[in-house]
């Protein structure tokens, strides 16, 4: 555990010496912010004291911002050289994959607690169903490790972070958009599995401040089988070196 968080705090060090944490932090306040409280149908048009239109537009504005965020991930470290570096020091692959993770998700988790201020300003507006807010933060957040998994999967394949970041999209906009579509046009057992498949279906049950099991299960399915490729991956690519 020790290693994993050495691997941790040295990743989102990185992201802010790089500066690509604050870009990722300022944009994300500034996409979510104008299309929350100016644009669109924003909350004073909505007329109701709740954050639902903000997690819509974290749920759209994360599901891009987060290939962009793990592209290097990996595909840097191999491109580089430094992934054989990090496994001649007895850290094994899945430690280097987990830590990675870590940093990535710590990063998010930033990002949405500088949100903070959107739930104490709507708090004023009227009576917020803490729950429903409660429920959106945690899809939100599992949202994006779910992405981060599937993310870090993709850099592990390449050592091009431009196609780590086309693949890890190309993967997502079937969780984010396709397998809720197929859910509609499909009847029957395939289209419940399509729609169980769905992000969109969980998230939307979190965030109404519905916790279901059923819901829990998915994310952390599709977490453990994303860092389970990427740990694969590594793996084979070091073997065959």
């Amino acid at each position: 555990m020790n290693k994993i968080w050495i691997i941790t705090r040295r990743e989102l060090a990185s992201f802010f010496d790089s500066l690509i944490a604050y870009v990722i932090i300022i944009m994300f306040l500034g996409f979510t912010g104008f299309f929350t409280w100016l644009a669109g149908n924003n909350i004073f048009l909505m007329g109701q004291a709740d954050l639902q239109v903000f997690f819509q537009i974290g749920f759209w504005t994360l599901f891009f911002f987060i290939p962009a965020l793990t592209m290097k991930m990996l595909a840097e470290e191999t491109r580089s050289g430094t992934i054989e570096l990090l496994s001649t020091k007895a850290i094994s692959d899945w430690e280097i994959v987990t830590g990675k993770f870590m940093a990535c998700l710590l990063l998010v988790l930033i990002a949405l607690t500088c949100t903070i201020p959107y739930y104490a300003t709507v708090s004023q507006l009227g009576s917020v169903d803490h729950g429903a807010v409660i429920g959106g933060y945690m899809g939100l957040l599992l949202l994006s490790a779910g992405y981060i998994s599937i993310g870090l999967f993709a850099s592990s394949i390449t050592n091009n972070q431009i196609v780590a970041f086309l693949i890890a999209l190309l993967i997502g906009i079937f969780f984010q958009l396709l397998f809720d579509i197929m859910g509609f046009t499909f009847r029957g057992a395939v289209g419940n599995v399509l729609n169980y498949l769905s992000m969109r279906t969980h998230f939307d049950s979190l965030s109404r401040g519905v916790i279901d099991s059923r819901d829990l299960i998915y994310f952390f399915s599709v977490i453990g089988v994303g860092l389970t490729f990427a740990q694969a991956m590594l793996s084979r690519r070091n073997w065959q070196s």
